[in-house]
Order: structure tokens, then C-alpha cells, then sequence
């Protein structure tokens, strides 16, 4: 059973950084690729980031140039560095991974940005 658990969320400023980490049970080259998703309240989960076992990325268009996702392999995590966060990255952010064809998501972790 693969677990995926969250940390690195909370509350900051408007401008201020966050990093959020994402640990897997077992090794992250297992998956197709992972990512974070979010949903604020009221709305739909949409894709934030991801990221293939080669290393290749995608982002929503709009957290390009603030958010990096990255990959460490050795401690089967994944990250998201979130810089100049605006209030609109309110959401509770969801870490995900894909086996083809089966697909596993984290429990979530709540990042709120005051304006």
C-alpha cells in the first residue's frame, strides 16, 4: 500500500515562501510521475505542478516563475518551493503519484497566505 504524506504547510504574508515536502513509502522511481494539486474552498482540485521520474515539469500557468517542484530520490521525496504566495494560493494542497494505472493521493496540508 503506498502512502504519500504531506508536511510544510501553514499560514504566511502575502510575498512570503513556503516549501512543502511530500514522503512516499516506497521509492518515488516507482511512479510515472508525481505532483501537488490544490483545492481551495468551494472549487475544484486543479493541477499546481509535476513531475516525471526524468525529471521533466509542468505547471499551471498560474503559478509559473513562483513555484518549483523538485525530486529527491534518495529520501523518496518530492517538493514544492512556493515563493511570492498571494492570498489566491489559499487551498489545501494535495501530493499525488501515478503508477500507471492506479493513482494515490496524500491526506492534504493546508497552506493560507493573508493579505
Amino acid at each position: 500500500q503506498v502512502q504519500l504524506v504531506e508536511s510544510g504547510g501553514g499560514l504566511v504574508q502575502a510575498g512570503g515562501s513556503l516549501r512543502l515536502s511530500c514522503a512516499a513509502s516506497g521509492s518515488i522511481n516507482s511512479f510515472n510521475y508525481m505532483g501537488w494539486y490544490r483545492q481551495a474552498p468551494g472549487k475544484q482540485r486543479e493541477l499546481v505542478a509535476t513531475i516525471t521520474t526524468g525529471g521533466s515539469t509542468n505547471y499551471a500557468d498560474s503559478v509559473k516563475g513562483r513555484f518549483t517542484i523538485s525530486r529527491d530520490s534518495a529520501k523518496n521525496t518530492v517538493n514544492l518551493q512556493m515563493n511570492s504566495l498571494k492570498p489566491e494560493d489559499t487551498a489545501v494542497y494535495y501530493c499525488s503519484a501515478r503508477r500507471t494505472p492506479l493513482g494515490y493521493w496524500g491526506q492534504g496540508t493546508q497552506v493560507t497566505v493573508s493579505s
